[in-house]
């Protein structure tokens, strides 16, 4: 393959499935984003109040499905449109394409010319590991009479993704667990690149928090999505058996008003929906421990509270057991059941000193896993593929 040109001339395009909110999936394409600003921004839909200031409209080409939700339809209505609207994408003026795809990104078509490195968060979970989970979640009620068109359309899906996974040069993975999903599913290899995470944000040194009037407390905390498989009932149901315990909940999602409903008579349990990144950064650093319940390819959120020099309780599955140390980081649960992770509670408190003797540990595990490594580690997998930045 020729040389593509340095990173001043390089014609370079960003690929986001969606730009709709700011999650994990979209705090990496802002990464890359900063790391080729002279790039134009394409994705499925888009939505300017929420992203705008990070992504701006003028750098953003979205999808003819764009139209659709001027007129209110939701997006789970249009995914069987998704394969068709991602592959109308036209990249011929390009040098590079980095797709960022938790389902649909990764399978652009690009000219040969073109060179294509996708960033893999996960293989489409929902047609493939979750299909059954997904079934259950989503099609409750009368949905039930919806269940042959579902199974038409996860079908269709795992045809196409199961085509697409070759579009692209070179795959990444977000994680090891993910290299592991992207094998089994479509017998490819990929290189294992971690998501950056924004360490300095939570650099105490650099803290300028609004919150001098705010008393510490003893508590524990979650920041989540509050959906069926982050696994935030788990968290509820463990502290609701510990009474004496705080747990304070940051997030919102579709599991929000159950939980904070089931969760009423537990005064110990506190739902604060949605805040900004200054009031998440003010708990997470005054906080006893994070808790993380679920099962995720990464996990953003427990290195951010090992930035914070903050102790993790984690399902020992999944991409977190790369990024925390046992024992040192982190206390490991084994089985998804409250007295599980009561039990891992109860371990830290009874050993919490010595989690406290050297926070330096928490920072220097973290700083594994920043931007500066993020795009030192995406610049040389580009390189070892002649492209030059």
């Amino acid at each position: 393959m020729n040389k593509i040109p340095q990173s001043k001339t390089l014609k370079v395009a960003i690929v986001a499935e969606l730009l709709i909110k700011m999650g994990g999936a979209e705090r990496v394409v802002e990464q890359i984003y900063k790391i080729f600003p002279q790039a134009d921004i394409f994705t499925l839909l888009y939505d300017k109040k929420k992203c705008g200031k990070v992504f701006p409209p003028h750098k953003v080409k979205t999808s003819f499905l764009q139209k659709y939700t001027r007129w209110g339809i939701p997006k789970q209505f249009l995914i069987s449109q998704f394969p068709q609207a991602i592959e109308s994408f036209n990249f011929d003026k390009y040098d590079l394409v980095i797709s960022s795809s938790s389902a649909f990104a990764h399978g652009i078509i690009t000219p040969t010319h073109v060179f294509h490195l996708s960033y893999i968060h996960a293989p489409m979970r929902y047609a493939w590991d979750y299909t059954h989970q997904y079934q259950k979640e989503k099609l409750t009620g009368w949905k039930k009479l919806l269940t042959p068109f579902l199974w038409t359309t996860l079908k269709n899906l795992r045809i196409w993704d199961y085509c697409a996974r070759d579009r692209a040069n070179v795959l990444c993975a977000n994680s090891k667990t993910t290299a592991q999903r992207i094998k089994k599913f479509w017998r490819k290899k990929s290189y294992v690149l971690y998501p950056p995470v924004n360490t300095h944000r939570f650099d105490l040194k650099n803290s300028e928090t609004p919150f001098e009037n705010m008393i510490k407390e003893d508590f524990y905390c979650i920041v989540s999505m509050i959906e069926p498989f982050k696994n935030i009932q788990l968290a509820v149901k463990a502290f609701q058996n510990m009474p004496d315990k705080k747990l304070i909940i940051i997030g919102d999602g579709s599991q929000r008003l159950k939980l904070d409903k089931d969760s009423k008579n537990s005064k110990n349990i506190t739902f604060l929906g949605r805040q900004s990144d200054e009031v998440v950064t003010h708990y997470m650093q005054n906080c006893k421990a994070f808790i993380f319940p679920g099962l995720e390819d990464f996990g953003i959120t427990p290195v951010e509270a090992n930035a914070c020099q903050k102790p993790v309780i984690y399902y020992n599955k999944g991409g977190v057991t790369e990024t925390m140390i046992p024992n040192i980081t982190g206390i490991p649960f084994e089985k998804q059941t409250p007295e599980c992770l009561q039990n891992a509670v109860e371990t830290l408190e009874n050993q919490y000193e010595r989690f406290t003797k050297h926070p330096e540990i928490f920072t220097e595990q973290s700083e594994k896993f920043s931007e500066t490594v993020f795009e030192k580690n995406l610049k040389k997998i580009l390189t070892q593929h002649n492209i030059i930045v």
